[in-house]
């Protein structure tokens, strides 16, 4: 692992703190775990398809995460580099195996079994102040700071950035498997909310973390109180509702298509359109279309966004 960088090099758009996985997404459709017979192989992790996102769309990213040192770190690896993703700071475990996640393929939320080892094991050496001082948006997830010690060490990082002037952002993406106690989840989401995140939430992520169906407005309102200032609520095929503190909530639908093929990683081309646009300094209805144009794209792909998305770049 190589934690030095060029005083010379060019500003880091996007940071990504997190999990990097291999998920084994199902063939069969609109069919749960217990009834899905085969698998295909695909690159995972929501701050992972961000990065990948954001290299393709024309960002400097780079890539904090951890993996074993076996065949599906090495298949990560050369995943990230082939497509431009910084990875010098991912770090490779000889004790540890690579994360694996199994996923259902559905038009909705899909179901999923995590089976997790080495995506925990982020540590502060691979986050220098030299980079964070480098860096417009440290990115991370609600899954990222489930376990130790990448909480330990995202809390503090996120803390430094946020001194250093840096915009944090966070995909609050809780699944009650994950953490030890609701009550720990919300104790740390409510931690990292002091630095004034960006924060992107779904419809089930909410329904997952109160365990009961809240109005849009308490929803904002709780985010609020934690001191953030925007917030981006998904809300699948209805579109999407973002309310600023003090403004009124703007809404946008969904973008149409024929057919949902996979509805995995939609909320990651989703949040990367959004930074995307966020970077490039554009407004928040801006912001909002070109995210809500990358996840019609994805719902329309299996696996990874098609290749062409830098199309999408020149519209900006």
């Amino acid at each position: 692992m190589n934690n030095s960088i060029n005083n010379n090099m060019d500003e880091i758009d996007i940071l990504c703190v997190g999990e990097v996985l291999v998920d084994f997404i199902g063939h069969q459709e609109n069919v749960l775990i217990n009834e899905t017979r085969d698998y295909h192989r695909y690159l995972g992790g929501s701050p992972t398809n961000v990065a990948m996102n954001s290299t393709r769309l024309g960002l400097n990213t780079i890539m904090v995460a951890t993996v074993g040192n076996d065949g599906f770190g090495s298949y990560i690896t050369e995943r990230l580099t082939s497509v431009g993703v910084n990875t010098n700071h991912l770090n490779v475990l000889d004790d540890k195996s690579t994360s694996v996640i199994f996923v259902s393929r559905s038009e909705g939320t899909p179901d999923f079994i995590p089976y997790r080892s080495a995506d925990c094991c982020i540590y502060e050496e691979q986050i220098s102040k030299e980079i964070l001082s480098h860096t417009k948006i440290f990115h991370t997830t609600c899954f990222a700071l489930s376990k130790n010690p990448a909480q330990k060490t995202i809390l503090k990082k996120a803390q430094e950035a946020y001194d250093l002037g840096c915009k944090l952002s966070i995909d609050v993406n809780y699944a009650r498997k994950l953490w030890k106690s609701q009550k720990k989840a919300f104790k740390v989401i409510k931690t990292y909310c002091q630095f004034n995140p960006l924060i992107k939430i779904s419809e089930d992520d909410m329904l997952r973390l109160f365990e009961k169906e809240l109005p849009h407005e308490e929803i904002f309102d709780f985010f609020h109180n934690q001191g953030v200032d925007t917030v981006c609520l998904t809300l699948g095929s209805k579109g999407v509702k973002l309310s600023q503190k003090g403004k009124e909530v703007i809404q946008m639908p969904a973008i149409k298509i024929d057919k949902v093929m996979d509805s995995t990683g939609a909320g990651d081309a989703f949040w990367s359109g959004f930074l995307f646009a966020y970077i490039k300094e554009k407004s928040i209805n801006e912001c909002l279309d070109i995210a809500l144009k990358l996840a019609a794209l994805k719902l329309q792909n299996v696996g990874r966004l098609p290749d062409n998305i830098n199309i999408l770049s020149k519209l900006l």
